[in-house]
Order: structure tokens, then sequence, then C-alpha cells
């Protein structure tokens, strides 16, 4: 008797940690097979410090084959559903097609970074979504600052000097408080530019840092970004960009090489395609996880609208907490549709959030106890140990040789900045 063939698209955090459960349940009597760009989980939330030195690129990335034994990984791009003839359809990276049928699907896609029709945004900025753009921006960074070193015209210099980040959510917030951090590292090992100013913008329409967070953790992470000298632009984004600067939409210019595009994220477009009801642009699905109509269809994370039982009538956020939790949930599901356990709704109180700003300094609620500084710092990194799937000690070792040696600020160059476009849902697919 052939097994069951379960598909899931994604291994991001819901992707991941569903093909992690089910592995559990099935116990081989279900073939699980996960397609997915690349062969590794990416611990997204530790990309600012793989970007300003602290730990290197392979601490945040985990095998797929070690981490998920016995489940079929298949190196591939989904580009197409056929959810009548339950056909997946992939891009191989080779430059290959391949296809493969399924019993149960779970869609787990994930998102793409959030474009918006600015003129220059796509041809100048940078965004901050996986393991290329992180190293592109380590060693932009330290780039512009041995440029600025080897110039003595005062004006580029400046240019060189000035870095523009959009978007003052999660990801905004933690590049420019480590950012600072680390361009002021550098500038200390460059002594002819003893007295430059470093300038970090950070710039956001809402009225705040951090707007979907607590207010105190957003007065923390501001007060920390402001005396570090970032200038916190609330209500205030990019008009323009050019190669030489931006336009804000105060109409005032800022001469940059540097343009960071963190505004957030937007389902991935695969979904768009499926022909199926969508919640501003995610996938519809009930209280189960399940695609409605289509019993042998689950969706879950970022690309999917899940009900928020805990405040009816809204859908869950995009975060990693959630995407986490709903795919442990959709595996259970999942084997409970072919009669392993009993179906469960989706429901989960948020625990508290966690921003890391650089430094001894971070911004935490774990159980909603508002936490700031050290102790902050000491319960984020905790988080983080415990979070990984894999490559605790040398994370830890990474952190302790931060701490103790100096920080080595090589720029490697391995990877161009036309190879990190902003458009790209997965740069990483480009070196192949």
């Amino acid at each position: 008797m052939n097994r069951p063939r379960i598909v899931i698209v994604g291994a991001g955090f819901a992707g991941f940690h569903a093909a992690r459960r089910l592995r559990k349940i099935a116990r081989n009597r279900a073939e699980i097979v996960l397609v997915n760009p690349t062969d590794y989980f990416l611990y997204v939330p530790l990309l600012p410090e793989v970007a300003t030195g602290i730990i290197e690129p392979r601490r945040v990335t985990v095998a797929l084959a070690d981490a998920l034994p016995g489940v079929r990984l298949i190196l591939g791009e989904v580009d197409g559903l056929d959810l009548d003839t339950r056909t997946v359809r992939y891009a191989e990276p080779s430059g290959g097609r391949g296809e493969l049928s399924y019993d149960r699907l779970l869609i787990a896609a994930g998102s793409v970074n959030k474009l918006l029709p600015i003129p220059g945004i796509a041809e100048c900025a940078h965004g901050f979504r996986g393991i290329p753009e992180a190293i592109f921006l380590r060693d932009h960074l330290t780039e512009q600052l041995e440029l600025a070193d080897a110039t003595d015209d005062q004006t580029v210099r400046d240019t060189l000097c000035t870095f523009v980040v959009v978007g003052a959510g999660y990801t905004g917030t933690e590049v420019a408080a480590h950012g600072v951090l680390y361009t002021e590292l550098l500038r200390k090992r460059h002594p002819r530019l003893r007295d430059q100013h470093i300038r970090w913008l950070l710039l956001d329409v809402a009225d705040r840092v951090l707007p979907e967070l607590d207010e105190r953790l957003s007065r923390t992470a501001d007060k920390v970004l402001r005396e570090r000298g970032v200038e916190v632009r609330m209500g205030l984004s990019v008009e323009e960009a050019t190669r030489d600067g931006v336009r804000l939409t105060d109409k005032t210019f800022v001469p940059t090489q540097s343009l960071i595009w963190c505004v957030g994220v937007r389902p991935d477009p695969l979904v768009e395609g499926l022909g199926l009801k969508t919640d501003k642009g995610r996938l519809v699905v009930d209280e189960y996880l399940r695609v409605p109509g289509r019993p042998e269809v689950f969706a879950c994370g970022d690309a999917a609208a899940v009900p928020d039982l805990t405040r009816p009538g809204e859908v869950t956020p995009m975060t990693a907490q959630h995407a986490e939790r709903q795919g442990k949930r959709a595996a259970a599901n999942i084997a409970a549709s072919f009669g392993t356990g009993t179906q469960q709704p989706y429901r989960h109180e948020d625990l508290g959030f966690l921003v890391d700003l650089g430094g001894t300094q971070a911004a935490a609620d774990p159980l909603h106890v508002p936490l700031a500084g050290l102790p902050a710092k000491v319960v984020t990194r905790g988080y983080h140990l415990l979070s990984m799937p894999g490559n605790r000690v040398r994370t830890a070792t990474d952190w302790l040789f931060d701490a103790v040696l100096g920080r080595q600020t090589t720029q490697l160059g391995v990877i161009p900045a036309d190879d990190v476009p902003l458009e790209t849902a997965a740069p990483e697919r480009l070196h192949r």
C-alpha cells in the first residue's frame, strides 16, 4: 500500500516546524516532501548580527537534511499549484522544471519584500530578508567607511557616511541600532575619520518606533536610538530615490549611497494565482488552518490569514512566533485528517516581544513584563538560543568572542549590489 504524500511549500518558520512535527507524528506512515529554494532553515531574527559581524552567516542557518531526517527535500521554487489535479510545479536551481502530486498540501510560502510605488526605490534600495542581503550590507557598510577614509573631499565623505533606513518596525529598528554601533567601530579604526560625523536616519510614516508593539518597548527603543545619535524621523518617508541620495516627503534631500528598505513584507505572490479568497493578499483559512472548500489543502504563516481567536474579527499578525506555532498546529491537523489525533483550532496568546538593540541594550516584555537594558538583553539572547533549532553552541561562542575580542571588519565583496535587487523574493537563488 502506497504511503500518502504530504507536500509542504516553504521551509520558513511555519514550514520547517510543520515538517518537524509531522515527521514525529507520521513515523514513516506518510511521505513528507518539503519544497524550498535553499537547503537550510534561516533564523531571521539574528540577521542584524550577521550584517554587523557579531556572528557568522552559517550560525543562523540550519541544514534541513540534518534537522529533518526522513523528510524528502526538493530544491526548487514553487511557481504553480493546480488544486484540481493536486499537482505542485516548481523551478529547479539548474533551470529545469519539476512537478509532484500530493494527498495533502501545506502552503507555508511565507512573504517577500513589500514594494511601494516610489520612484527609484527598486533601483537604489536594498532589502534585508536573507543571508545574501545581510552579507552585502556588512560589506557595504565597511566599504563606505573605507572609501570615506580614502577621500579628502568632505562632501563626498559626508555622503559616504550617511545611512538611511526606511521602516521602523522590528527589522528597521534593529538594523539601525546595530548598524550605528558597527559604523562607529569602523570610524574608530580609521584615524582620518576621527572627527567625521556618521549619520544614521530611521524613517517611518508611523507616529512612533515599533508601532505594532507596546508603547513602553517603543519608548525604550526610541531612547536608545537617539542616545546613539540616530535621527529618528517619524511621520516621514522617501518620496524619490536617486543614485545621489533620497528626497524625503518633507522635500529635503539627503545625499547618501546607502538606502536600506525595511518597510515590511507582503505574502508570497504564489498565493495570488490560486484563484482562492484572500485577505490583503493572504490566503483565507479557517481556525483549523484549512482552506475552505479544499479539505486537502492547509495554509499557515505569513501566506495565510489565520483567524485570531483571542481577538475576534482579526487575523494573526505576520510574526515568527505565530508562524512557528501555526506550523506545529497545521502538522497535527494534517495528521488528524488521516485519522491520527483530532483536529483542533489554532489559538495562541502572545508571550511577549523582544527587540535586540545591540551592545548591552534590548527591549523586551516576556509574559508582558517590561524590561530594558541588560536584563532585557539577557532575556533576548536566552530566548533566541532556546528558539534556534540548531547552532546554539556556535552562536553563543560567537557572542562570547565578540565580547572579549576585537570584531573582524574585513569586507569580502562576494555579493555585488546587482545580486541583491530589492524586487527579488529570494536573492540567494541568484547565485546558483
